[in-house]
């Protein structure tokens, strides 16, 4: 057992966490490059939180050219045990309207621009994304966003667009034949890569528009921007009843021991440079080396 520190992730219209006591900004140095921003420690009801804006302040990075690598490590070297990230997204169905709050539980990863793996040549692992999010961590999320107000969708399949651009109608059309509920640019590879660090992951994904597969309805920029503001209030009071709600002590979850089946290479064969670069995502399997 152990004490929980929350890692939250915010997308578009959440860039800091006023409820955090105590709260400081912090730099944090990777291998992989800068982070998006610095990030936001403090604690909400005796509950450590590092809050960290995934487009930096100000909204200054486009999806494609965000450092997930470097958010990911960022946040597991600053001592997180979970991981929850808050996005906007767009509705494939349409009873999701514009305001509703989704717990996803699965992914389909459709970027193609981005780096998707700490691993690599000279340390190779295959994690299982089966179970893309953490069903612990997802439902404490769930359970607070209704508490908060939120009317809360459990469940639903994210579309992961490279962007920036939004669909096209067609495009629309055949994620909805998919089966896909909702849409954004922005979760993969961070599920891979969290994955991958041993941190359990779950998004709240916060609806701001029907995309564009309703006849004569388009994605326009002012229109999401508007949802956002109210969204966001809702998210700010959703990470405070988590906190509430979170068990006084963290239970282990078999995600913070999935790399003891996922890592290929013996330790002999293992590239030195990459190897000290995973220092922070493979701390505690190299510990056991």
């Amino acid at each position: 057992m152990s004490e929980w520190t929350i890692g939250i992730i915010g997308g578009s219209g959440l860039y800091a966490l006023d409820a955090l006591e105590e709260a400081q900004w912090i730099a944090v140095d990777t291998p992989w490059g800068p982070p998006s921003d610095e990030l936001l420690v403090g604690r909400i009801e005796g509950v450590k939180f590092v809050f960290l804006p995934r487009h930096g302040r100000g909204h200054r990075i486009p999806p494609s050219r965000v450092n997930a690598r470097a958010n990911i490590d960022a946040l597991k070297r600053a001592g997180c045990t979970d991981l929850l990230a808050i996005s906007a997204i767009g509705s494939l169905r349409e009873e999701l309207a514009p305001g509703r709050f989704v717990a996803i539980d699965q992914f389909v990863d459709r970027t193609f621009a981005r780096e998707k793996s700490f691993f690599g040549e000279g340390l190779v692992a295959h994690v299982s994304m089966a179970d893309p999010v953490c069903p612990r961590l997802a439902a404490l999320a769930a359970d607070a966003a209704d508490r908060a107000g939120a009317e809360v969708t459990r469940g639903g399949t994210y579309l992961a667009m490279e962007g920036p651009q939004f669909s096209t109608r067609a495009e629309s059309a055949l994620y909805r034949s998919w089966g896909c509920d909702v849409i954004g640019m922005t979760a993969m590879p961070e599920a891979k890569l969290a994955r991958e660090a041993e941190l359990p992951y779950a998004l709240l994904g916060m609806v701001t528009d029907y995309d564009c597969w309703r006849e004569g309805e388009a994605v326009e920029v002012g229109q999401i921007l508007a949802q956002l503001q109210a969204n966001a209030d809702t998210a700010r009071r959703t990470v405070v009843e988590l906190a509430r709600r979170l068990p006084a002590e963290r239970p282990p979850s078999p995600i913070d021991t999935n790399l003891d089946v996922a890592l290929i290479t013996p330790p002999d064969a293992r590239d030195p440079a990459l190897t000290a670069r995973l220092d922070a995502v493979c701390r505690r399997v190299f510990g056991q080396s």
